[in-house]
């Protein structure tokens, strides 16, 4: 048995070692869970939820971002408590959702927030995020004054159920309506203390936009991010994270800035040479090269 006067010295001595162990070094043991949006995985996921969850761990990613909940199907057939059960027994978790909320933002119909809000708290999840907007609802300056207005009075939905509601932007939220842009209406016309933003920066690169100039014109606003690569020979497509035109690290760094929280590895075309191993490839390089 060890004793007293030896575990105290033992303890001194850990504790003067790490005191010269290099601060990078300690905050190594402290890198950002590096999270996928399924969606990425669209095609395999509903043929087989169980498998594809447990290859989405097996490729390195600790959070996932939900998508395709629906009041009839839920989460692929499996109700939340069964998806939520599925995520634990891979070790992963559901920071986020993205829920369709179309009915909602054109007419007022809680039905699907509601039923969001529900799926949501059973997965622990930190946020809905509302992933588009129909074209039919956001022709005009005031569509987005009455898509902000919404957003609003779903965000206090959220808040009384403990959850926070973020908006994912695509590229047409940053198409010029005057001397003015879809996003900046919503940014303007959001309570800062209710609703976040989660900023896809893909489409704001491809928009032609820059995301640290967001960051600071809007600090601690984004707290979520989608990260995915603009193939370099055609920004229509994506690419690995690592092999394309962005330059995700000084991104990364003014993440604090930004008030980012999680982000989500999304790839939505392009896949070499498949689906699973592409993401894999950007998760890599994110954990080697990033974080």
């Amino acid at each position: 048995m060890i004793s007293r006067r030896n575990f105290i010295l033992n303890s001194s001595m850990a504790a003067a070692a790490a005191l010269l162990v290099p601060s990078f070094v300690l905050a190594a043991a402290d890198k950002r869970a590096v999270g996928l949006q399924l969606y990425s995985l669209r095609e395999e996921l509903p043929k087989d939820v169980k498998g594809t969850i447990a290859k989405v761990a097996k490729a390195g990613f600790k959070e996932v971002e939900t998508y395709g909940f629906s009041i009839k199907d839920q989460f692929w057939g499996l109700t939340p408590k069964e998806f939520k059960a599925l995520l634990d027994a891979n070790g992963l978790k559901a920071p986020s959702g993205h829920y369709g909320l179309g009915t909602y933002l054109s007419d007022g119909n809680t039905v699907e927030l509601k039923a969001a809000i529900a799926a949501a708290k059973v997965l622990k999840s930190e946020y809905v995020t509302v992933p588009w907007l129909d074209s039919s609802i956001r022709k005009s300056a005031d569509d987005y004054k009455k898509i902000a207005a919404r957003l609003n009075e779903a965000a206090k939905m959220c808040k009384a159920a403990g959850i926070r509601l973020a908006y994912h932007n695509h590229n047409f939220e940053f198409e010029k309506i005057g001397n003015t842009t879809g996003y900046e209406i919503l940014l303007k016309g959001t309570d800062k203390k209710l609703v976040d933003f989660e900023l896809d920066l893909y489409w704001v690169v491809r928009s032609g936009n820059d995301p640290i100039k967001l960051f600071k014109e809007n600090p601690g606003r984004f707290t979520m991010w989608h990260v995915k690569d603009m193939d370099k020979a055609n920004p229509a497509l994506n690419a690995e994270v690592g092999t394309g035109s962005i330059n995700f690290k000084p991104i990364f760094a003014d993440a604090k800035l930004s008030g980012m929280k999680h982000f989500f590895v999304e790839h939505e075309t392009n896949y070499k040479p498949n689906p699973i191993e592409s993401v894999t490839a950007s998760c890599a390089y994110i954990k080697k090269e990033i974080i």
